[in-house]
């Protein structure tokens, strides 16, 4: 049986308060041993309430920080003000009572700091630190701002204080890919990435040639430049005219996405063509065409054509084959360019590079859409054949595009483009 006396009782209610001091600055991201709680209310102004933690900084000062004297006394108090992390969105503030002491032999005062308060700001790095972390989560300045407590300018100096973007890269990738995206207004910019990584190389406000052949002419040297191996991009002829220029022993290659969204399209202009011409609108064939039209973008080796299933649109049970067959009889181009969509389909989906050139090589125009997608493959055929080479794909860039666009619509815009590249940075850290 344990036996308590005073001393006892006394020891264990120090205890306690100590314990519950450093749990409750534990919980506001305070890490200062010189900080004690005194006291913890809720207080409402100007319509909002916030929780207030009143504490006192105070530790023993040995000399004068002006003249080093020794000759120091106690001199009060001096009251500061300061923004804590929320929790769950409910407002925090930090009262604290820092000690004073005046100096005899100078005559100047004095008082404590923390290493958790910046000297003059009344945002505690706490507050930082909580803005940064949701700003990577793509969330609008508005509700970063009402989840931490602080204003939307606040939320948005501390993004643009604590985003750093480098003026350069340690080690340029191998492999990049280069793509363009919409950024303020109609203002479209420029994007790379590593294609390994999936990092983000840079963001430029344009997409002009001269301002990316500036931007890695005047950041890496040529020794950097020639050791990348790889440059996907897109259709945009652009790229391609300077690429050789900038990295020296890079293959260019055409994201095999664009190639197939090319020729789909071209597909498509050829439906069109027919459907329009067809003036019963009640017919099969119209039906078919108009309703059916992603099973002539479906792999020919994947169509269904033993099954029959119920179509809408036809409203009848047919085989996926035999719906397809009914749409080519109606004109022999529509034909003819579906089967080069499916023999450009096999090729590029089987990385066929041999199979693909002599597509194009043997190609005979059908006077269709589908020429002018084989004429704008011949002009860059080399890297429209590197797409079926190389494995690398503008895959990871879209991917950085979409999360771009998605930001800007819950941030409904950005006007200031510095701003919403530092934005940018934060997601893909």
């Amino acid at each position: 049986m344990v036996r308590l006396n005073h001393h006892n009782i006394i020891e264990s209610e120090e205890n306690i308060v100590s314990l519950n001091n450093d749990s409750i600055l534990k919980l506001v991201k305070l890490t200062d041993t010189n900080l004690h709680v005194l006291d913890i209310y809720s207080e409402r102004k100007r319509g909002v309430t916030s929780q207030v933690i009143e504490a006192t900084l105070s530790y023993p000062l040995t000399h004068c920080p002006h003249c080093h004297s020794k000759a120091l006394i106690r001199n009060g108090y001096r009251l500061a003000h300061a923004k804590l992390p929320s929790i769950n969105g409910d407002p925090i503030r930090l009262l604290v009572h820092k000690q004073r002491y005046l100096c005899h032999t100078c005559g100047h005062t004095c008082g404590a700091r923390s290493s958790n308060l910046k000297f003059n700001h009344t945002l505690t790095p706490g507050v930082a630190q909580q803005t940064i972390k949701l700003a990577k989560q793509s969330l609008a300045g508005t509700t970063i701002a009402a989840l931490t407590g602080i204003s939307n300018t606040s939320a948005a100096r501390i993004i643009n204080a604590e985003v750093h973007r480098p003026y350069r890269l340690k080690k340029l990738p191998e492999n990049l890919c280069f793509d363009e995206f919409r950024s303020t207004g109609k203002h479209m910019s420029f994007i790379c990435c590593d294609a390994d990584s999936h990092r983000l190389v840079v963001t430029l406000p344009g997409r002009l040639s001269e301002e990316i052949i500036d931007y890695f002419e005047s950041r890496y040297s040529l020794t950097e430049r020639q050791a990348v191996k790889s440059v996907v991009v897109d259709l945009n002829a652009q790229y391609c005219h300077f690429i050789h220029r900038l990295f020296p022993n890079a293959k260019t290659s055409i994201d095999r996405f664009h190639i197939i969204q090319l020729i789909g399209r071209a597909l498509d202009t050829e439906r069109l063509r027919v459907l329009h011409g067809i003036e019963d609108h009640k017919s099969r064939l119209y039906k078919v065409l108009k309703s059916q039209w992603k099973l002539l973008h479906k792999d020919q080796n994947e169509l269904n054509a033993s099954r029959p299933v119920f179509l809408r649109g036809i409203n009848e049970f047919i085989t996926q084959q035999n719906a397809v067959d009914l749409a080519l009889s109606a004109d022999s181009r529509l034909a003819s360019a579906y089967q080069t969509y499916q023999a450009l389909l096999t090729d590029i989906r089987g990385h066929q590079a041999k199979a693909l050139g002599r597509l194009l090589n043997t190609y005979q125009p059908i006077h269709s859409a589908m020429d002018t997608a084989i004429t704008s493959f011949k002009k860059n055929d080399e890297a429209v054949l590197n797409s079926c080479r190389l494995s690398y794909s503008n895959g990871p860039i879209e991917g950085i595009n979409r999360k771009i666009k998605t930001l800007k619509r819950i941030g409904y815009g950005f006007r200031n483009l510095t701003s919403f590249f530092n934005r940018i940075a934060l997601i893909r850290e």
